[in-house]
């Protein structure tokens, strides 16, 4: 009877553990999608916007032909980008080491700020779910480097190890005070919860005038074996 209270008090727990990530896996899917609206929106008004207007100018003016073809030539190629970038075919398919590039071409694009991605090692195929809630957790960190940090320089590495992705971010921005009630936002709450639904070890470190960097350590699971 002990063995089978005890048996089914795990089992108990196990199915919480599932319903908890399948819940927060739910909530990271919405997250993304708004995030990708967001970004659809900076692309049309500052970037494709500022290109068709460009080229309308160069049209005024009469400038040559082959000036306003460029122009066009490359909104031709940002709107061929965004449209991939909303093709749920697409973006199932997508490698995290992908979204992650995409994200910060579209920072260095609309010059938010300078941003350089590292990748070392022989890249690793990560569980769907995991790269998606690893995503999420990084586009937290971004959108705060951008919203609040005044900062001019991010840079990511990953780093795939033998079944381990070290993932590191830094930028250059104000910082903050751990101990302070920016330390402890909803957003930055909820990316440590994510690292601890994964069983990723986190890390969050930031000081004043010194940046904010990010450390995660996530065990690549192997579902082929």
């Amino acid at each position: 009877m002990l063995f089978q209270s005890k048996k089914n008090k795990l089992l108990i727990e196990q199915k919480e553990a599932e319903k908890a990530f399948g819940q927060e896996l739910a909530k990271a899917q919405i997250e993304t999608h708004e995030t990708t609206l967001r970004n659809i929106s900076w692309e049309l008004h500052d970037n494709i916007g500022q290109l068709i207007t460009l080229a309308k100018i160069q049209i005024q003016n009469d400038h040559k032909k082959e000036d306003v073809k460029q122009v066009l030539d490359k909104v031709l190629n940002e709107v061929r980008a965004l449209s991939k970038s909303l093709n749920s075919d697409a973006l199932k398919r997508i490698r995290l080491t992908e979204a992650i590039r995409h994200e910060m071409s579209l920072f260095n694009r609309l010059e938010f700020l300078q941003a350089e991605l590292k990748i070392n090692g022989d890249e690793q195929k990560l569980d769907d779910n995991d790269a998606l809630i690893l995503f999420r957790i990084l586009q937290e960190y971004f959108s705060n480097v951008i919203k609040h940090a005044g900062a001019s320089k991010l840079v990511v590495s990953l780093d795939f190890r033998d079944n381990e992705l070290h993932i590191f971010a830094k930028d250059n921005g104000k910082g903050f005070d751990m101990n302070s009630n920016d330390g402890k936002g909803i957003g930055l709450i909820n990316m440590k919860n994510r690292a601890q639904l994964l069983g990723a070890e986190y890390a969050l470190n930031s000081e004043i005038d010194k940046g904010t960097s990010l450390t995660i350590k996530h065990f690549i699971h192997n579902h082929e074996n």
